[in-house]
Parts: structure tokens; C-alpha cells; sequence
């Protein structure tokens, strides 16, 4: 009988030798998810049954195709919530969340009460979410294309429900085109942040990793034959959004630390303070700005 220590160990093996960037946290996670426990809470030299072996090793053997270990489990962690999420949406990424924390920190500075926010190419609301359970009172409108998305951006809402409530915050959804300045149009000019993680990888350029390339869907990845055609029309809807003052932050691919700033640059008298933000990894991610008084 192998305890869980032995079996987190024999799993990370399958998973490296697989291509798999964290085996070992991967494998410790699928055991937890399997038993029904925390990460933190397996302890190491507990003896597992044969049937959770069983079940365990099915899991490893999917992961080790490189199917997205959120597309097993079901969920994906980012900041403070857990969002439901499988095929027909993107997985969020841990270093979306440092624009969350940047949008966060601006709203909760402001001194009203209530604040008015935006999430355009929302996806599974991740930053919707994550913004309207950290910011106590905030309006948050996310906008979302696919239809496949759109559905599992709603059940997350609907999972957070009691979160929202007990904040005295809110997250509506709207299907359809982010760059479609229309569908917001009551909130021209009435919104204090916007927060996007457009698709934003150029045509010809393949994902490295097989979580992305053969999993995550293409409508999220790409962005055109410089990956900004989608970014171009969302900074413009942006701009109409926005009060003077208001905060914007977009992510971006790590060769586009330079494109993505001269892109809001270009919108003369519309955007003040750009500035270009790194991740974790201090690689270049997203670029924030306030929307300027003047400029339309």
C-alpha cells in the first residue's frame, strides 16, 4: 500500500517526464481532488486505499496529455475565489491577477461609495468577480462574446452570489462584442475602471504550451496579424466608458510591452500616466492608464 507521499511522487514523475511545468504541485493537487481534500491537508505518510489509486492514476494519465489540470478538477484559483471552468472557455492565468490587484487597489481608493466597473472579453469573470468581492459596493458589468464562455461566466456569478451580497456588490453579464460600443452605452462617461484581458496573440504565432494551443478556445487567444485588433477596439470603448480620471488596464502578450502603450498613445489627449507593468515572472504583462479630461 503506497502512502500519499509515495504516490504524489510516482504521479510527478509521469508529469515531468510529460512536459508538465509543476509536477509535483499538479500531482498533490489531483490527489487532493480525488480524495476531496485541501493541497495542505494531505498528509504525507497516510496509506491510501487501492481505489483511489485507481482513480488517482486515471487523472495522472490525462494530465500527462497535457489536458489542463482546471479542465480536470473543474475550477481554477485566482486571488481570493474559485471559478468553475472546462472546454469553451480560457483558462485564467495567475498573472491576470496582478491587473485585478492594480484595478483593486485604485477602485478602494476612491472615496465614494459605490464604483462602477467594467470587464470587457470577461470570460469566466475572473477580474469581474475578483474585483466585485474585494471592492465593497461595486457595480461590475462583464461582456463576454462566445457563448460557450458567456455560459460559464453566469454560473460563476450565480456560484458567488452569497459573496456579492455580502459585500453589497454586483456582477451583471452581457453577450456580445466588446468592441461594440453600443451594448454599454448608458454608462458612457459613467465608469470609474476598466479591466480587459483581450485575446491578444498574433495570428501566426502558436501557443508553446499544449493547455493553451489544444485547449483553451482560439476566439480567446488571437487577436489578428499583430494580436491587437481586438485591444485597439476595446481601448476605444474604453475611452467612451470612462469618467475623466477613470482607471484602464489591459493585458498583453510579453513582446508587446512597447505596441500596447504607443496603442493608447495614439488616442491624442485621451489617456495620461500609461504605464506598462510586469508579472511575477518580471516579464512585460499589462499596460494601466487614466482616462484624461479632455479628448473623446
Amino acid at each position: 500500500m503506497a502512502t500519499n507521499a509515495e504516490l504524489i511522487r510516482e504521479g510527478a514523475t509521469v508529469l515531468a517526464a510529460a512536459g508538465v511545468g509543476s509536477p509535483e504541485v499538479d500531482s498533490a493537487s489531483l490527489l487532493a481532488f480525488v480524495v476531496g481534500a485541501e493541497r495542505s491537508d494531505i498528509l504525507p505518510f497516510t496509506e491510501v486505499q487501492s481505489e483511489v489509486i485507481l482513480k488517482f492514476n486515471e487523472l495522472i494519465a490525462r494530465r500527462a496529455t497535457r489536458e489542463p489540470l482546471q479542465h480536470i478538477t473543474g475550477v481554477a484559483h485566482f486571488r481570493h475565489i474559485t471559478l468553475h471552468v472546462g472546454p469553451g472557455v480560457f483558462v485564467p492565468r495567475p498573472e491576470t491577477e496582478l491587473l485585478g490587484e492594480a484595478a483593486i487597489g485604485y477602485l478602494n481608493n476612491l472615496a465614494t461609495a459605490s464604483k462602477t466597473v467594467v470587464e470587457l472579453c470577461a470570460g469566466s469573470g475572473a477580474l469581474a468577480l475578483a474585483i466585485a468581492t474585494e471592492v465593497p459596493g461595486a457595480e461590475v458589468h462583464a461582456v463576454e462574446l462566445s457563448p460557450d464562455a458567456y455560459e460559464w461566466l453566469t454560473r460563476n456569478i450565480a456560484a458567488h452570489a452569497e459573496q456579492l451580497k455580502a459585500v453589497g456588490s454586483s456582477v451583471t453579464a452581457y453577450l456580445g462584442d466588446a468592441g461594440d460600443a453600443s451594448i454599454l452605452e448608458f454608462l458612457h462617461g459613467a465608469v470609474d475602471a476598466v479591466v480587459t484581458n483581450p485575446p491578444y496573440i498574433p495570428q501566426d504565432m502558436i501557443p508553446r504550451d499544449p493547455e493553451a494551443r489544444d485547449h483553451d478556445p482560439s476566439l480567446a487567444l488571437f487577436g489578428g496579424l499583430d494580436g491587437l485588433d481586438v485591444s485597439r477596439r476595446v481601448a476605444r470603448v474604453a475611452s467612451l466608458l470612462l469618467k475623466p480620471g477613470g482607471f484602464v488596464g489591459m493585458e498583453h502578450a510579453d513582446v508587446q510591452a512597447e505596441s500596447v502603450p504607443a496603442m493608447f498613445a495614439e488616442e491624442e489627449g485621451v489617456w495620461i500616466d500609461l504605464i506598462d507593468n510586469r508579472d511575477y515572472n518580471q516579464l512585460p504583462r499589462f499596460t494601466t492608464g487614466i482616462r484624461a479630461k479632455g479628448g473623446v
